[in-house]
């Protein structure tokens, strides 16, 4: 390539020797809070301008300690319901002055603990993880490095770990409730990934209100929260002797494809032959073709909450994290059968 394409990096230097001033006054104009005067300010960033310089975000938190980064860690993106999150976090973060640096771990976050370990070599402020766990090595590693994590959409109980989630107990029996309102009596459960908080927590909310009914659950089938291992979970639930009239699905990303297996495969109506629930409340739930009946995930609130938790830690590290659970309403749509009386 001929070297003459090749535009000379301008650095601070060249400001400072155009604008008159020293070298440390560019470097106090372009960092926030510093105390400089208005003339001075003016002068270094119409030299910048002319330039064409953009102050080195990395190199200066090398300087005051803080880079502006937030790491996020998630497993994957296959569910709608986090980029969307995604979307949200970054929004909220930019609003206090941070950028987020997304990692991604594989299905289930088997590769959880090398990726983090490279993210730390990015000098982050901090890590927010989604629907991940981590090890208790790492949880050490990120505590002597003196970073804050917070766990988004997941829990570890006894970790000491921020944890912000919707009330995943509360919304796994408010979908029993209602299909129980409904008058279904065959009641099935097409789970989550076993090793996700999540998963556990809104199938025992749905099992206990069950209970408390005298129903019982009438049968339950692994989802691993996928699409394909959803569908074939339903084809075995519809195969039995005695197939549900209802299927609660532990995401909204897997609902749809159960309800695609029992129209499109099995040529059943949804809800007069079964009705199905989710979870999350994902855009695509409303859409006409699925008009789905789910538990809303209050993202918008758990966002908030993330982000004021961790803002609240890098300013007070000692502080003692917070687990919080906000709850969220359930959604009436078409997909389930409405209880008696009932509107939508």
């Amino acid at each position: 390539m001929d070297g003459g394409l090749m535009a000379k990096k301008v650095t601070s230097l060249d400001v400072a020797r155009l604008a008159g001033v020293s070298q440390s006054a560019v470097s106090r104009v372009f960092t926030q809070g510093a105390s400089v005067s208005p003339d001075m300010s003016k002068r270094v960033r119409a030299a910048a301008e002319t330039l064409g310089y953009r102050p080195n975000a990395l190199a200066r938190g090398l300087i005051t300690g803080r880079t502006k980064i937030i790491g996020l860690v998630v497993a994957y993106l296959d569910n709608p319901f986090y980029p969307d999150a995604l979307e949200k976090l970054s929004t909220a973060l930019q609003a206090e002055g941070y950028h987020l640096l997304v990692f991604t771990t594989g299905k289930h976050g088997v590769d959880t603990d090398r990726v983090i370990s490279e993210l730390l070599d990015y000098q982050v402020d901090g890590i927010i993880t989604a629907s991940i766990t981590l090890s208790g090595e790492l949880t050490r590693r990120c505590a002597a490095a003196g970073i804050p994590v917070i766990l988004f959409n997941r829990g570890i109980p006894g970790s000491g770990l921020a944890a912000v989630t919707s009330d995943n107990r509360a919304g796994g029996r408010k979908a029993a409730e209602f299909l129980l309102a409904g008058g279904h009596a065959r009641i099935a459960h097409i789970t989550g990934f076993a090793g996700a908080s999540t998963s556990r927590d809104r199938r025992a909310g749905f099992e206990a209100a069950l209970d408390a009914a005298g129903q019982g659950l009438h049968a339950v089938e692994d989802g691993r929260y996928d699409r394909a291992t959803a569908a074939e979970a339903t084809r075995r639930l519809m195969d039995r002797p005695d197939p549900p009239d209802a299927i609660f699905v532990a995401n909204d990303h897997m609902a749809l494809a159960v309800m695609d297996v029992l129209r499109f495969d099995l040529g059943l109506k949804v809800p007069e032959d079964v009705s199905i629930l989710g979870y999350d409340d994902v855009p695509m739930a409303a859409w006409p073709a699925y008009d789905l009946t789910t538990v809303r995930q209050p993202t918008r609130r758990m966002v908030q909450a993330t982000v004021e938790e961790l803002m609240a830690l890098l300013e007070t590290p000692t502080r003692t994290a917070r687990s919080i659970e906000i709850d969220g309403p359930l959604v009436v749509r078409g997909s389930a059968r409405l209880p008696e009386g009932q509107d939508r």
